[in-house]
């Protein structure tokens, strides 16, 4: 099932670009009645697009709630709890800092907004909320008001702090709180069986996605930002190079296996332009290739919070091109305090609606940089946010095998076109210290 998903799902991919481009062509894309009536049409493909993303997001909360609350609980004490936190943060901040520096090199040798001598007209409107990341409410967004509102927003950030906080108790409480435990494993299970049949729906979403997107804006957008795009991916490819590759100094041989495992949660990030939507299948792949599961629950919500690696590649590529598209000069201590701006900026909001083209903007007025360059980048946001959602995907994975390869937990792979495992029934019961403390 997973290996013909994928293909539905390129197929889909494909499928779009061509109906796009026949909807452009035979509705005359490019006058004011034409772009009206596209408008309209990419409307309607737009609701199969939406409700798939809801119900995807109908998951997250629940999945994110059960899995890491059960996964820190059989982490058995706190210190394993620490240790493999410490480790996985390590790896964010280190990921982070190649991934932001890496996008400010590329985007410096291949100059792709030199060319284009803007001159600045006055505010745009962009709907960006920049107030939203002063440090006070940063921090104290972290820490959920109450755990049903923080549900209820499917706040990735808060609803891990509380998992951590149910799951360190448990920990401690020991045999009296295995009842929750194995109703959370219930639970989970449910879920992961839901995303099941939710995935079935994906390539239909593909399709619709990818075909508004075309129809509306005709396949010239893809002509016109092409050398903007191209670097831009090619920068992912490199960063896909040195994430893969240190995982390889990490892990071994066997990690040429792990893009094969993650492949189909690679291929529906790109097409979705949404990682999120990846986040279920992404879980399953860890767990099918040999992450164990309480490492795996535990790092992966973590990863979607403060391990974007494509989003923060983006951040630093299009804030510098936008600069460059206005004739701004940024010398190297104004990019190095660029870089550290949006390393802090940018953890925490996954789940705000286009997050980096916020993050960018709030950063632009930083630097003197006119906003109403976001307007540049907002055309093909959608083209570029397929690529850094999938290099999102790659980044939180790598992240997890390697932890796990630290903590010596790595284990045999399943075969790799099995179903993948809808309960965490291999899971190991409460260690005997933690019922002691009971």
């Amino acid at each position: 099932m997973a290996k013909r998903l994928t293909y539905f799902i390129l197929a889909g991919l494909v499928l779009g670009i061509v109906v796009g481009w026949a909807l452009n062509a035979a509705l005359h894309g490019g006058t004011p009645a034409g772009d009206a009536q596209l408008k309209t049409v990419a409307g309607y493909f737009s609701i199969l697009t939406q409700v798939f993303l809801h119900l995807i997001k109908m998951i997250i909360a629940p999945l994110v709630l059960s899995t890491l609350i059960v996964g820190i609980a059989h982490m058995g004490d706190t210190s394993a709890l620490g240790r493999v936190g410490v480790r996985a943060f390590a790896w964010f901040v280190s990921a982070s800092l190649v991934s932001l520096t890496l996008g400010l090199i590329l985007v410096r040798t291949f100059k792709p907004g030199v060319d284009l001598h803007l001159v600045a007209a006055g505010a745009a409107d962009a709907k960006v909320d920049r107030t939203a990341f002063t440090l006070e409410k940063f921090v104290t967004h972290i820490f959920p008001e109450s755990m049903v509102s923080a549900l209820a927003s499917n706040d990735i950030l808060q609803i891990v702090v509380f998992s951590i906080f149910v799951g360190v108790a448990i920990t401690a409480v020991g045999e009296p709180a295995r009842p929750l435990v194995r109703a959370l494993e219930a639970l989970a299970k449910v879920v992961l069986q839901v995303t099941d049949y939710v995935m079935r729906f994906a390539p239909v979403a593909v399709f619709a996605a990818v075909t508004a997107s075309i129809a509306e804006r005709g396949p010239s957008i893809l002509k016109t930002y092409g050398y903007f795009m191209g670097s831009f991916y090619a920068g992912l490819v490199l960063l896909w190079v040195l994430l893969i590759g240190a995982c390889f100094l990490i892990v071994g041989r066997r990690t040429g296996l792990l893009v094969r495992y993650i492949r189909d949660p690679i291929v529906l990030a790109f097409s979705t332009a949404s990682s999120e939507a990846a986040f279920p299948r992404t879980l399953e792949a860890l767990e099918r290739f040999g992450v164990p599961p309480r490492i795996a629950s535990f790092v992966l919500p973590l990863g979607y919070s403060f391990n974007l690696d494509g989003s923060m590649m983006y951040m630093t590529f299009a804030s510098i091109f936008i600069a460059e598209a206005y004739g701004v000069h940024l010398s190297l201590t104004q990019e190095i305090l660029m870089l550290l701006t949006l390393m802090v900026t940018s953890k925490g909001v996954a789940g705000v609606p286009r997050a980096s083209l916020v993050v960018i903007t709030a950063t632009l007025s930083q630097f003197s940089i006119p906003e109403a360059g976001i307007l540049l980048v907002l055309a093909v946001d959608h083209f570029l946010d397929m690529g850094r959602s999938a290099t999102n995907v790659v980044g939180n994975a790598v992240a997890s095998t390697v932890v796990a390869r630290w903590e010596g937990a790595l284990e045999p792979p399943a075969p790799i076109d099995v179903e993948p495992p809808h309960a965490p029934s291999h899971r190991p019961p409460l260690p005997a210290g933690a019922e002691e403390r009971a």
